[in-house]
């Protein structure tokens, strides 16, 4: 519907109604990859209490002190390599704004849905879409963390940062969070077919396969969180079907960060584990990314790649992440459509 034009007073500001917002939300991208677009991200990312859950106290000396005026360099040129420069963007902004639009354009049937894209960290903000789409008239929206294993520092950390905003909000829209997707049969489907494809594109076989997760801290796992199962749920019914032994494939973890002892195994120490054992041709996916970005273009394809060949490995292929193919946008069709139920 358009603006109500009748039954109001006169002067009212004209009143937008009646359509279903659908916000998709990754991550986080910073907007460039020098120093203070890198330093924004990364304290605005490290700062988090869903990511880091150390006190304040200590962390805080620690971020700002240490961590900010070193890591953003570092990270800086890691995005470099792996940054899109025909659009001056990295590509898991180029890839979420993709998916955004390819949703819009599968939705056409359901003329009241508007489909947004956000991230966690960076822009476009949260805020700045939930206020986009609540102007378009969106009394009801679908809140989807494009994350299909459920962890608090992911799928939980974009919840928060959405509520936050509603309690500022005098006209809060109705809201609806997606929740994960770990073992639902299209993304399980979609990730073997993704498989077949790419290893249909190679001369040879692989002798073992590897889902590479991003890690969580240990600490974080023993308090509750259900991310370790989900990876390892998803892992299982991907080898299933894929009908590959056990000893043909396995999960390992990736990205960890600080001190503290992460979900294991570790997926750089494992790269050097199979090249030791004489493994010499392995693929390696990332299933928990529903889009290629800095830790899977280049921790996995670049740096994991190095490490397994350093160590005796001969053939290393990164199987691209679902990104905005076909089949990973009927994934996230399949989950949309499902949590607008009763709403369209």
């Amino acid at each position: 519907m358009d603006a109500i034009t009748s039954h109001l007073p006169a002067g009212h500001p004209p009143v937008k109604f009646g359509k279903v917002g659908v916000l998709l939300v990754n991550l986080g991208t910073p907007d460039g990859t020098n120093y203070w677009p890198m330093r924004r991200y990364l304290a605005e990312f490290l700062s988090d209490r869903r990511v880091i859950e150390w006190s304040r106290l200590y962390w805080y000396p620690i971020l700002y002190g240490i961590v900010l005026n070193k890591r953003p360099q570092k990270v800086g040129k890691a995005y470099e390599e792996i940054w899109n420069k025909d659009l001056d963007e990295s590509y898991l902004r180029t890839y979420t704004r993709n998916q955004g639009e390819l949703m819009a354009e599968r939705l056409k049937d359901l003329p009241n849905v508007v489909v947004d894209w956000a991230m966690r960290y960076g822009n476009p903000s949260i805020a700045s879409r939930i206020d986009a789409l609540h102007a378009q008239g969106c009394e009801r929206i679908l809140l989807f963390p494009l994350y299909p294993q459920y962890a608090a520092s992911t799928t939980a950390t974009v919840n928060d940062k959405a509520f936050e905003h509603l309690m500022k909000m005098r006209w809060q829209p109705a809201v609806r969070t997606v929740p994960p997707y770990h073992d639902d049969p299209t993304y399980i489907e979609a990730l073997a077919v993704s498989v077949e494809k790419a290893l249909a594109q190679v001369d040879w076989e692989p002798e073992m396969l590897v889902a590479s997760f991003h890690g969580i801290p240990q600490s974080y796992f023993k308090q509750g969180d259900p991310y370790h199962c989900h990876c390892q749920k998803t892992g299982r019914l991907l080898r299933e079907r894929l009908g590959l032994p056990k000893e043909k494939f396995m999960v390992t973890f990736q990205s960890r960060f600080g001190p503290e002892e992460w979900l294991q195994p570790y997926t750089d120490k494992t790269m050097e584990k199979l090249g030791d054992e004489g493994i010499k041709r392995i693929a390696v996916m990332n299933p928990g990314f529903v889009s290629d970005c800095l830790e899977t273009l280049e921790e996995i394809a670049g740096e994991a790649g190095e490490i397994f060949q350093h160590h005796g490995g001969e053939k290393f292929l990164h199987i691209p992440c679902l990104n905005d193919s076909p089949e990973g946008m009927g994934v996230l069709e399949t989950v949309v459509r499902r949590e607008l139920q009763g709403w369209v």
